[in-house]
């Protein structure tokens, strides 16, 4: 608990605490980067569960992983410094922690396809076991979306 104060009362956490504007824009950031996040994975789950068979496979799948990416670090960015503004509070939030575990999930899914279900370049193959892991990261990252708005109702 010691640490998670010392967390709450850095000169930057304290200073965007206080701000009228700061706060309020690193969450709107926030909301933006998961939409952009979720856009794109499940954008990417869908091509690889088959739809979207217009859109070559490749490119697509190479612009949506960049795509997510990016969003992904930019939201972990923004949820870090909302997460140090009450850190001893959602530390132990249920909803909080549901979704930091759904948040691991859905990266070990990513690796799981990365490693056993991808050729040679990285890119998900079309075979069962991909499709369950695109239908599995859908349901993964719903769950994300899902526990991040109740965080602020528990």
């Amino acid at each position: 608990m010691e640490f998670l104060e010392v967390i709450e009362q850095l000169a930057p956490v304290r200073a965007l605490r206080m701000s009228f504007y700061a706060y309020p824009l690193v969450n709107a950031a926030h909301i933006l980067l998961i939409g952009v996040l979720l856009t794109s994975v499940i954008l990417m789950d869908l091509r690889i569960l088959g739809l979207f068979p217009s859109q070559d496979r490749r490119p697509f799948l190479r612009l949506m992983r960049g795509l997510a990416l990016t969003a992904f670090c930019g939201a972990a960015a923004s949820g870090l410094s909302l997460f140090a503004v009450r850190a001893g509070e959602y530390a132990f939030n249920p909803a909080f922690r549901l979704k930091m575990l759904l948040i691991l999930l859905a990266g070990l899914n990513l690796l799981a396809l990365r490693l056993w279900n991808s050729d040679a370049a990285g890119f998900p193959g079309a075979g069962p076991a991909a499709r369950a892991s695109a239908l599995l990261s859908i349901l993964l990252w719903m769950g994300v979306l899902i526990c991040g708005r109740f965080i602020g109702f528990l």
